[in-house]
């Protein structure tokens, strides 16, 4: 993927939201910390690296990497690549700001379209958000089977109908979205454990929350991408979930949503 092409993973989870992803990016490289960052944002440890899997995910390499260590599980930097492309996004900001200021000029009534034409823009709850390249597409009598490469050697397979196909004209080699709601991902820590599910993605464990009765457990791929998923205590419990543990996150294919950008 191109550095232009990573770049709309700034806008587009900016839009319609209270924090800057950008300044966080900015914030993590000048203090090497994520929670140093959050903290000077005042935004939560958590919501920052919400932010920051929500980023890696959706691009092909990734902008944040962990390293060993420090208060929270070790520290944080921008990698070369998330480097580029802050700054060649700051440019992208100024040349933007010029021209709608252009366009402010020439049409009275601009303002108006423009608002218009934001409305556009996709926002989505679900939880995880992996931009891949479609490898194939194996239609049905209905339904058609799309494969996704997301990077890092890992890929999903969705389910959907031939006339879903058809309206996302996706063909091999274009790019798309899955979307996943993070309680549609089942856990489970036996890599030999046979189950329906169409994609497996094992990793590492990096957080784990409890809440009340639910809790998040995040886990890492190999390439660095993240699946959150959402299950109850007493799973977390029983499957001896935590901070380094190997586990791998099942998602049928009917489970996932594709989306591709307009």
């Amino acid at each position: 993927m191109t550095l232009n092409s990573a770049m709309q993973v700034l806008p587009a989870l900016s839009r319609g939201k209270r924090w800057d992803h950008l300044e966080l990016l900015e914030r993590i490289d000048a203090s090497g910390s994520i929670s140093a960052a959050a903290n000077a944002m005042g935004m939560s440890y958590k919501a920052a690296w919400q932010a920051v899997e929500a980023m890696n995910n959706l691009s092909e390499e990734a902008l944040v990497e962990r390293h060993p260590g420090g208060k929270h599980g070790g520290g944080t930097s921008l990698t070369p690549y998330g480097r580029r492309v802050v700054a060649a996004y700051r440019r992208l900001e100024k040349e933007r700001e010029r021209v709608l200021a252009n366009l402010g000029r020439i049409m009275d009534d601009f303002d108006q379209y423009y608002r218009m034409i934001r409305r556009f823009d996709m926002q989505t709850s679900a939880r995880n958000q992996f931009l891949g390249k479609v490898q194939s597409v194996k239609t049905g009598a209905v339904n058609a089977e799309v494969i996704l490469d997301i990077g890092g050697g890992d890929s999903l397979a969705a389910i959907i109908t031939n006339d879903s196909v058809e309206h996302l004209a996706l063909q091999p080699g274009m790019e798309a979205y899955a979307l996943v709601k993070a309680p549609w991902v089942i856990l489970t820590t036996d890599d030999s454990l046979r189950t329906s599910a169409r994609n497996r993605l094992c990793g590492t464990v990096v957080r784990c929350q409890e809440g009340a009765v639910n809790g998040e457990v995040i886990v890492e791929l190999t390439g660095g991408k993240t699946v959150a998923a959402i299950i109850t205590n007493d799973s977390i419990e029983s499957l001896g979930l935590k901070i380094g543990v190997r586990a791998c996150a099942l998602i049928k294919a009917s489970h996932i949503i594709l989306a591709v950008s307009a």
